[in-house]
C-alpha cells in the first residue's frame, strides 16, 4: 500500500533524537517509510509540536490512522523523556490528543531499532570483523534463532536486545548507555579519570556519543599537555591525518568494541550484535580497521563464546522508522484503525 493524496489509511512513524526528529508515513503493515523528512529538534517545543509540524508541512493531505514515535530516552508507564533534548516529559495520550490520532504509541528509539533487525537484509548491514560463518550452536536452525542486540552512539548512546519467543521476537529496551565506561588500557583509564573528575561519574555515554568523541579528543590533549581548539565530532571524524583526532577516533572504536562485547555477554546475543546511531557510518572504514572486533572478543575466559558472534554496522537509511512500523503491525489496536477509517 502506497501513501497517496487524501490518504487516511496510513501510519505516522518517527525516530526522534536529541538533534533531529525524522518522520515518515507508512502505508499499512507491509508498507515502507515514505515522505521521510527530518526536522531539527530544537526548533520545536515538544514531541507533539514536532509531529504536528511534519504533518502540516509535508503531509497536509494525510490523516494518520495510527502512529508510533520512537524517542531517544526512557519510556515508562506511558511517560517519555528525551534524555538529550530540552523537551519536557510527556505522555503518549497527550501527544495522541494533540494530533487527533485514533491510536498512538511511544517507544524507545533503540527498542524500535531492535524490532527492525529481522526486517534488515544483507544490503542493510556491513560486517565488522571476520564473517561469522563458523559453527555456532546458537545459530543451528534446529535450535531456532538466537537473541540479537543493537547499540550505537549518536547524540546519546542507545542499547537494546531482541529475544526470540514462541510468540515471536520480543524487544528488550533499556538504558545501557548509562553503564560505566569499559576502559581497559592505561590511556583509557586516564581518560576515564578525567571524565570522573569533571562530572563525578564515568558513564559510557559520556565518551561514546557525539559530545563524547569531542570529550575524548579534549582529554587526550590534556594528557599530552597540548592546547587544541575545541572540535565538533564531524571535524574529528574527518581528521585529515591529525594524530590527536586519529587517536580519539581509535579510542572511541575500541571502547565501543568492549561495550559491545559486554552487551553480547549480558544478553546472550549470539545471533549478532548490530551497530546503529548517527556517528559510525561517518567512520566506517576506521571502525573496520580499529581494535573494535579485537576488544569485542577480548573477554577471557569466554573468548570462544564471543568469537562466532557476528558484528555489523547498520547502513539502512531509516531502521528505527522500520521498527516503529513493525510495532504498529504487531498491535491489533493499530491494524484495526485501518479497517474502520
Amino acid at each position: 500500500m502506497s501513501v497517496g493524496a487524501g490518504a487516511d489509511t496510513v501510519w505516522l512513524v518517527a525516530d526522534v533524537g536529541g538533534t533531529n526528529a525524522r518522520f515518515a508515513l507508512v502505508g499499512g503493515p507491509d508498507g515502507a517509510p515514505e515522505r521521510v523528512e527530518s526536522l531539527p529538534t530544537r526548533d520545536h517545543a515538544g514531541l507533539a509540536e514536532a509531529a504536528a509540524a511534519y504533518l502540516d508541512r509535508y503531509a497536509p493531505d494525510v490523516r494518520p490512522a495510527a502512529a508510533c514515535l520512537a524517542v531517544a530516552g526512557p519510556v515508562t508507564g506511558g511517560t517519555y523523556h528525551l534524555t538529550n533534548a530540552g523537551w519536557p516529559k510527556g505522555t503518549a495520550e497527550g501527544v495522541r490528543e494533540h494530533l487527533g490520532v485514533p491510536h498512538l504509541e511511544i517507544l524507545n528509539d533503540f527498542e524500535a531499532l531492535a524490532l527492525a533487525l529481522p526486517r534488515l537484509g544483507p544490503d542493510d548491514l556491513v560486517p565488522i570483523g571476520p564473517a561469522a560463518d563458523r559453527a555456532d550452536p546458537a545459530a543451528d536452525p534446529a535450535a531456532g534463532p538466537a537473541p540479537l542486540a543493537v547499540l550505537g552512539p549518536g547524540t546519546g548512546l542507545g542499547v537494546a536486545g531482541l529475544v526470540p519467543t514462541p510468540a515471536g521476537w520480543v524487544p528488550l529496551p533499556g538504558e545501557g548507555g548509562q553503564v560505566d565506561v569499559p576502559a581497559a588500557t592505561d590511556r583509557e583509564l586516564a581518560v576515564a579519570r578525567l571524565l570522573r573528575a569533571e562530572h563525578g561519574t564515568a558513564r559510557a555515554e559520556s565518551l561514546l556519543s557525539g559530545t563524547g568523541l569531542a570529550r575524548i579528543h579534549r582529554y587526550l590533549a590534556i594528557l599530552d599537555g597540548v592546547k587544541v581548539e575545541p572540535l565538533d565530532p564531524a571535524r574529528i571524524c574527518a581528521h585529515d591525518g591529525d594524530p590527536l583526532c586519529a587517536e580519539a577516533v581509535a579510542m572511541f572504536c575500541a571502547l565501543l568494541g568492549s561495550l559491545a562485547g559486554n552487551v553480547a555477554l549480558t544478553l546472550g546475543a549470539r545471533g549478532g550484535v548490530h551497530l546503529g546511531g548517527g556517528i559510525l557510518p561517518r567512520i566506517a572504514d576506521e571502525l573496520r580497521r580499529s581494535d573494535f572486533r579485537a576488544r569485542f572478543e577480548a573477554k577471557p575466559p569466554v573468548e570462544d563464546y564471543l568469537r562466532p558472534v557476528p558484528t555489523s554496522l547498520i547502513v539502512h537509511p531509516g531502521p528505527a522508522l522500520v521498527g516503529a512500523a513493525e510495532r504498529l503491525a504487531r498491535t491489533p489496536a493499530a491494524t484495526e484503525t485501518l479497517e474502520h477509517v
